[in-house]
């Protein structure tokens, strides 16, 4: 089998008809043994990563992953195998490793390919979203970019006393997949970061704080002076923390950590949780789970999105809708297997959500974080926590965290080593507005959320 190699551009080692040849080569061993169905996906996915400290070189890493996974039912019965060993022989073998699997797996009423009535057609399978996007960055350049974006943080300050690194990491990978119900396609993606830690203070008094910039496109992020900058200057604000003492208050999460809370709506809402009865948010569809001014809209379609994509990991088709309507669910997270565990039809979300945006129909132009500080009046802003402590059954919500003190519209102090605790049921409805400092945080995308009361577990 020829690799193709001469028509391999940007950095690939293997190219897209090779790929092909390869999950038809899957297929047709399948079909062979005597599956009913199958499905194949070769992928492969390489970049460069370098990380800097206090001014020197720590690490330089190249990686270079592939490999071939195969999907193999017989009948409602399925089985899976991978392999990284591109060679006829070892596709063969990891195909009968499949087949061999689904022969003596329990029948699943739910298994099976996507229905052919919810594969993405021809014509959408190849809409170009704009995401990929090859970074030829030299390991002695990324480096380089890393040291300016960490002198660019110790230069902001003599408190800036330490680091914990810098990196720069440019990444990019391609795929093909196919199955027997007759999806094929397949895309080259890229996504590239910048990253600082700096730390503040001396002894006991130390704090440490970070920020990023990740973008498909390395033209797009941010400066490495801009990210130090900024990452230098949360650390320095933290400086000279207080505890507080235990009480309820409202709570305002910085748009970093409001992604957070879209996360647990989205993964309270998907399929696998629903089906499994695993969510606080059971048969919501068509229920209030918001406030009226609250929307969430999603759209696959975005040029260069980060959660851009013409089909999902099915190759089922996927479209813009609107999740939440004036608080309202409308729409569930679903893959073909968790809507037949339903009894509902697929919404395209096989791999995840596609680009969402939460929003509220309050929200003024002018709505930044300052002032979403004059909105809240008397509270805490949330910068930071730590742990995991969401239970997606009961909706239980507990998590550490440090951030700020707010008096009369304010910044009055830093604080630290709280907790804060409500339930994410009533914290979704006690949103109360939703900031215009939108921050994406892969495919999800939100400013800052005020919660009108949570408890505050303190001193």
């Amino acid at each position: 089998m020829n690799t193709n190699q001469s028509s391999v551009a940007s950095g690939f080692s293997y190219s897209r008809v090779f790929f092909e040849e390869l999950v038809d080569l899957a297929l047709a061993h399948a079909k062979k043994l005597g599956a009913s169905d199958a499905a194949a996906e070769a992928s492969e996915g390489c970049g460069l990563s370098v990380s800097v400290r206090k001014g020197e070189l720590e690490n330089v890493e190249r990686n270079r992953d592939k490999g071939l996974s195969v999907t193999v039912y017989v009948g409602r019965r399925r089985g899976n195998a991978s392999t990284s060993d591109f060679s006829v022989p070892a596709i063969e073998q990891t195909v009968q490793a499949a087949f061999d699997i689904a022969r003596f797996t329990a029948e699943d009423p739910a298994a099976g390919l996507p229905d052919e009535a919810d594969i993405a057609p021809q014509s959408e399978r190849t809409i170009d979203l704009d995401l990929f996007h090859p970074w030829t960055v030299t390991s002695e350049a990324a480096a380089e970019l890393a040291l300016q974006c960490e002198a660019a943080a110790f230069a902001v300050d003599k408190r800036i006393s330490n680091s914990e690194g810098a990196g720069v990491s440019a990444q990019q990978s391609h795929f093909f997949s196919a199955h027997s119900n007759g999806f094929r396609g397949g895309y080259a993606s890229s996504r590239h970061s910048m990253s600082v830690s700096p730390i503040a203070g001396t002894g006991d008094a130390m704090e440490r704080d970070a920020w990023y910039s990740s973008m498909l496109n390395a033209q797009d992020m941010a400066s490495p002076e801009r990210i130090g900058r900024y990452a230098a200057q949360r650390a320095l604000s933290r400086l000279n923390a207080r505890k507080i003492s235990t009480r309820e208050c409202p709570v305002l999460f910085e748009s970093p950590l409001a992604a957070g809370l879209l996360g647990a709506l989205v993964q309270a809402i998907s399929g696998g949780s629903l089906y499994r009865k695993s969510s606080f948010l059971l048969d919501s569809l068509g229920k209030q789970v918001l406030p009226k001014h609250i929307d969430m809209h999603e759209d696959p379609f975005v040029q260069r999105g980060k959660g851009s994509s013409p089909f999902d990991d099915e190759g089922v088709r996927v479209a813009a809708r609107q999740v939440v309507d004036a608080g309202r669910v409308r729409g569930y997270f679903l893959s073909s297997y968790s809507a037949r565990k339903l009894g509902m039809r697929t919404t395209g979300n096989a791999g995840g959500s596609h680009n969402l945006v939460l929003r509220s129909r309050q929200t003024q132009a002018g709505d930044d974080l300052d002032a979403m500080i004059r909105k809240m009046g008397r509270g805490l802003l949330v910068t930071e926590l730590m742990g995991s402590g969401v239970n997606y059954v009961t909706g239980d919500y507990s998590r550490g965290a440090s951030g700020f003190w707010v008096e009369r519209g304010r910044i009055a102090y830093p604080v630290h080593e709280i907790t804060i605790a409500g339930n994410m049921k009533s914290m979704l409805k006690d949103i109360e507005a939703v900031g215009a400092d939108t921050y994406n945080y892969g495919s999800k995308t939100v400013g800052s959320i005020l919660v009108g009361k949570m408890k505050i577990a303190g001193r």
